[in-house]
């Protein structure tokens, strides 16, 4: 018999943030996430919850928490788009078709008793946050605020009617191996006449984060499920990089000293954080602080990159992403960091994904966002 029950309280938030630490016990590409980040996270503290309604669920079974669930309505998607969709999201439960069937079910019925007619997901809680299910790519860990999964899940989400909506390409390159042929080259350099590209100003940080949050929203507008960061919601996340990401591991490139475009180098924490079983207490901060700026970590992720619209159509558009990836080479040759992951890239974004096939990047995972109609 199955148990569908609600999280009501903190007690039962603490089994819900939990759970995957048991079921992904024996896997080892599992990177247990910091539970102090998570509550964090589901927090109301944080601003990417003022414009998302959300309730949990887990399942047990014979006593024993099997699997868990959220579904949610983000606010500013409605206001967007003018639909009656919802989200599901945070999935995840035992090889048990009955498991997913119950909580879906009870997702489902929430989001239907809050007006949705369409849902959508996984997200959590929303697309600027962790997206997609992981379909391809179960044999490495994940980058940081990127997602895991288990084979299984994409089976039984499928079997309860849920279709494709677009996936989510992450891909992986070697410093080493980044190259540029004498054609790029040539467009770069004479690209590069044009633009200026800058560190990010410590002392003005809080204005830079504006900066790159007005890009992000120009840039991203019309890509598939956008919802924009606010304004809250990105001073925080620059409040949290402000301590994980070095100056020179953060450039915006400008066009008559009027910015177009940045990227974000983000030191992978996953790395940093593989043993510590999601705790920090009570040895985990020094170990966390010493691989972060004494050891170092070797691998990378850009989890955030942005060109204006109006260049991103242009000539010289694609060659700005390319002078903005290039600048990060020395910084991370540097801190010995010999690898980099570039996600989540639209499988549409055909410029995007030509570009860094073309600079020796690999496509070496793929996250899928479902579909369904209630």
């Amino acid at each position: 018999m199955i148990h569908i029950e609600k999280v009501m309280n903190k007690h039962e938030l603490q089994t819900f943030i939990a759970f995957p630490s048991s079921l992904y016990q024996d896997d080892l590409n599992w990177i247990p996430p910091l539970f102090i980040e998570r509550n964090e996270h589901l927090s109301a503290k944080n601003p990417g919850t003022e414009h998302i309604i959300w309730q949990a669920w887990v399942a047990k079974k014979a006593g024993r928490v099997v699997g868990r669930i959220t579904a949610q309505i983000d606010t500013l998607h409605r206001e967007r788009y003018g639909e009656e969709t919802g989200h599901f999201g945070m999935i995840d439960a035992i090889d048990d078709f009955d498991v997913f069937a119950a909580l879906f079910a009870a997702a489902e019925a929430w989001l239907e008793s809050q007006g949705a007619r369409n849902i959508t997901g996984p997200f959590s809680l929303n697309i600027n946050q962790e997206s997609g299910l992981l379909i391809e790519g179960f044999d490495t860990p994940p980058s940081a605020m990127m997602p895991h999964g288990k084979p299984w899940y994409a089976l039984h989400i499928e079997q309860l009617g849920y279709r494709k909506g677009i996936d989510l390409l992450a891909w992986w390159m070697q410093r080493t191996d980044l190259t540029f042929s004498p054609a790029l080259k040539k467009l770069m350099d004479q690209v590069r006449k044009k633009v200026t590209i800058r560190c990010i100003n410590r002392q003005r940080f809080a204005e830079e984060m504006q900066i790159l949050r007005e890009i992000f929203n120009s840039g991203w507008q019309h890509n598939w499920g956008f919802v924009p960061f606010t304004e809250h919601e990105f001073a925080t996340m620059g409040d949290q990089l402000k301590y994980l990401v070095p100056d020179d591991m953060i450039y915006i490139a400008e066009i008559d000293s009027a910015p177009c475009a940045f990227i974000v180098g983000l030191p992978n924490i996953n790395e940093a954080i593989a043993d510590l079983n999601g705790s920090l207490f009570p040895f985990g901060w020094a170990k966390l602080l010493w691989r972060l700026k004494v050891s170092g970590v070797r691998t990378a992720r850009v989890p955030l990159m942005g060109v204006r619209e109006e260049y991103q159509f242009s000539r010289i558009g694609p060659v700005i992403a390319l002078l903005l990836i290039e600048a990060l080479r020395d910084p991370f040759a540097r801190r010995k960091i010999d690898a980099l992951e570039m996600s989540w890239i639209l499988e549409t974004n055909a410029g995007m994904n030509n570009m860094l096939e073309r600079i020796g990047a690999e496509p070496y995972k793929r996250y899928r966002l479902y579909e369904k109609r209630l």
